[in-house]
């Protein structure tokens, strides 16, 4: 027999008011509990650091551990606390009304009553994901004037502050949500990566850090020497594993990324040749335009003149 939200035991929580921007820090023991029977008539955003909480929002249950974005749409009943058998539950959360965009960014997590689990959220995003909460409770602080103030050193260092602020002004509003939508979309884009990458499940974590590394900015000094050292392995134990694992060596992939990266160059800019050769993190233009020829078919110029034949794009010296 499935458990409801609505069956569940315990004194009614109030919802925060709609339109409300809210957020904070906890760090909850077991006994922790809040129940609203009626659900919220905001969305709420959990986001958790540490231990484990169990969330039931209808007919749909979520149990969220470190590293686990769970939220729970409006108007739904729902109850949550700290996990059975577990000593704590330390969790980022926050009301509000979500941004029509991330609805399409949720939908692939949805568990059922409008209970969205993204979990699976890769290592190293997880760090700037907490950040963007730190900065979305300073942003709400924001009174419009000066600057905002700055995030703090974070949860759990430095002595006990407040960990919950309240957004007043349509201004500090805007700026959390903003910080609260770069954890959302941080969140679901990556998780989602590692769900599609095929045989993602069998590929060492660091080889993937490496291949992110690549691709994040390809034409940077990459070696496979700097590129172990970013994921603590040795030179030759990343060859290796890259090797074995993706079908070819990080420096052939290297070059591939860098030649994909010179054809977005030159479909979308009016940089010269030799600024896209160096940009692409080629030295020689000479050597440029050899591999680019043999992986395109033609140089780099005329690949540039076909593309934009094709797409009907007309750059008239514009730089971009």
């Amino acid at each position: 027999m499935p458990v409801h939200a609505d069956d569940l035991s315990g004194p009614a929580t109030p919802s925060p008011p709609p339109g409300l921007v809210i957020t904070g820090h906890f760090d909850q023991r077991p006994g922790y509990r809040v129940n609203r029977p009626h659900g919220a008539d905001s969305w709420l955003f959990t986001w958790t650091t540490g231990g484990r909480g169990r969330l039931l929002q209808g007919t749909a249950t979520a149990e969220a551990d470190a590293g686990d974005l769970v939220v729970l749409g409006p108007g739904v009943p729902h109850r949550y606390a700290v996990a059975p058998g577990a000593r704590q539950w330390t969790f980022w959360w926050a009301h509000c009304q979500a941004r029509p965009s991330w609805s399409g960014w949720l939908r692939p997590y949805a568990r059922g009553d409008r209970l969205f689990l993204v979990d699976s959220v890769p290592g190293d995003v997880h760090d700037r994901i907490g950040a963007a909460f730190d900065r979305m409770l300073a942003d709400a602080r924001w009174s419009g004037s000066a600057a905002p103030p700055d995030p703090g050193p974070g949860p759990g260092i430095g002595p006990p502050v407040d960990r919950t602020a309240v957004a007043h002004s349509s201004a500090a509003r805007e700026l959390a949500l903003c910080a609260l939508e770069e954890a959302v979309l941080l969140a679901t884009v990556t998780a989602g990566a590692a769900r599609r990458e095929p045989g993602g499940a069998g590929i060492d974590p660091r080889v993937r850090r490496a291949q992110a590394l690549i691709a994040a900015d390809p034409g940077a000094a990459h070696t496979v020497g700097s590129l172990a050292d970013s994921v603590s392995l040795s030179p030759s134990r990343l060859a290796h594993l890259f090797t074995e694992q993706l079908g070819q060596t990080p420096m052939r992939a290297l070059r591939h990324a860098r030649l994909r990266h010179a054809a977005r160059l030159l479909e979308a800019t009016d940089l010269p040749v030799t600024r896209v050769a160096a940009a692409s993190g080629f030295t020689s233009p000479f050597h440029f335009n050899r591999v680019f020829r043999q992986r395109y078919g033609v140089p780099p110029g005329v690949y540039r003149t076909a593309y934009r034949v094709e797409h009907g794009s007309a750059h008239t010296g514009r730089r971009t």
